[in-house]
């Protein structure tokens, strides 16, 4: 079975830096449920994140996750292998904490990401 994470990625930049998502959409509705529900928002609202810089979740090789509880580490990696089908997957780092922004939520995630590079169509317009 495929590791969750890489140890490490060579990347090339320019990097886009997605501040930590939490499990609510962009209409303000909060994600209901457990940590498998809430994570799939928060994957969500990285892809909505990495759009307008041409980017995806491919592109993403940094993930910072953190948990209100250590416990969810499962729920979070089903949702991860949902949302991060390509290889290598990005590098990561897990922190478990006494809470977040919201005390509703379970988890919050952060993400950086390489920008893809125009192309010679792209520049051609």
């Amino acid at each position: 079975m495929a590791k969750n994470y890489s140890a490490s990625l060579l990347a090339d930049g320019p990097f886009v830096f997605v501040s930590g998502q939490l499990p609510i959409a962009p209409d303000g509705t909060f994600a209901e449920g457990d940590a498998v529900e809430q994570t799939r928002q928060v994957f969500r609202n990285i892809e909505a994140a990495l759009a307008p810089h041409g980017a995806d979740l491919r592109h993403v090789v940094k993930l910072t996750y953190y948990l209100r509880h250590i416990a969810d580490l499962q729920s979070v990696r089903q949702v991860l292998r949902e949302f991060l089908v390509h290889e290598p997957r990005p590098t990561s780092t897990l922190v478990e904490v006494n809470g977040l922004a919201d005390s509703r939520c379970l988890v919050e995630i952060d993400a950086i990401a390489t920008a893809p590079r125009p192309t010679r169509e792209d520049q051609a317009g």
